[in-house]
């Protein structure tokens, strides 16, 4: 699958927002921390995967009710679902000026059935000509994600016979319907009933 730019200006995959706010002190403190022990993009963008992956749990396993959406408070409360994590990831490479996007896939049930939005990130390292899709949302029995610049090590991978998608489309910020969902939600099973089924 070709990725494709939503803005082809890369500078856009660098700037801060509301959601992506990697001039917090919560991001930038993790940034320098992770930056001073692991030195150069690649070992700084692995490191920073890692800690996402494993030191935010996913919400959901971890039955924290709470629902975060901008990248401090992810980071800050170490709670959030995908999308929140993947926020969080993006802020922490655009932190140390990598180019981060935010993407997404469509994930059913084994029949097809309740079809919810994934999300993930994607990377462009220097000297990479190609963008990399990387998976934070937390490891568990049945899932093995892990960081990689050659083959996708994702959650999932997804079943076209199942209605399926991956998404071709790297946003600069998250995608509408999922930013909307997350911020009207009071608390995650709110936010269960108001996940996006498709972009």
């Amino acid at each position: 699958m070709e990725l494709i730019q939503q803005n082809p200006d890369i500078t856009a995959y660098l700037a801060a927002s509301e959601a992506v706010d990697h001039e917090h002190p919560v991001v930038r403190a993790l940034a320098r921390r992770l930056a001073d022990t692991h030195p150069g993009a690649y070992a700084y963008a692995e490191a920073a995967f890692v800690c996402v992956r494993d030191t935010v749990p996913h919400s959901m396993d971890a039955g924290d009710l709470r629902v975060t959406w901008r990248a401090s408070d992810v980071l800050e409360l170490r709670t959030g679902i995908c999308y929140a994590k993947s926020v969080a990831y993006a802020a922490l490479l655009r932190a140390r000026g990598i180019p981060a996007a935010l993407c997404y896939q469509r994930l059913a049930d084994d029949d097809g059935a309740n079809p919810v939005i994934h999300g993930l990130v994607a990377v462009l390292l220097p000297g990479e000509r190609a963008w990399a899709r990387q998976d934070v949302r937390g490891n568990k029995p049945g899932v093995d994600a892990r960081f990689s610049l050659e083959e996708e090590r994702l959650a999932w991978t997804v079943r076209p016979e199942f209605n399926e998608v991956d998404y071709p489309v790297l946003y600069t910020e998250p995608h509408p319907a999922v930013l909307d969902a997350l911020r009207a939600a009071p608390d995650r099973p709110s936010l269960w009933r108001t996940l996006p089924t498709e972009l």
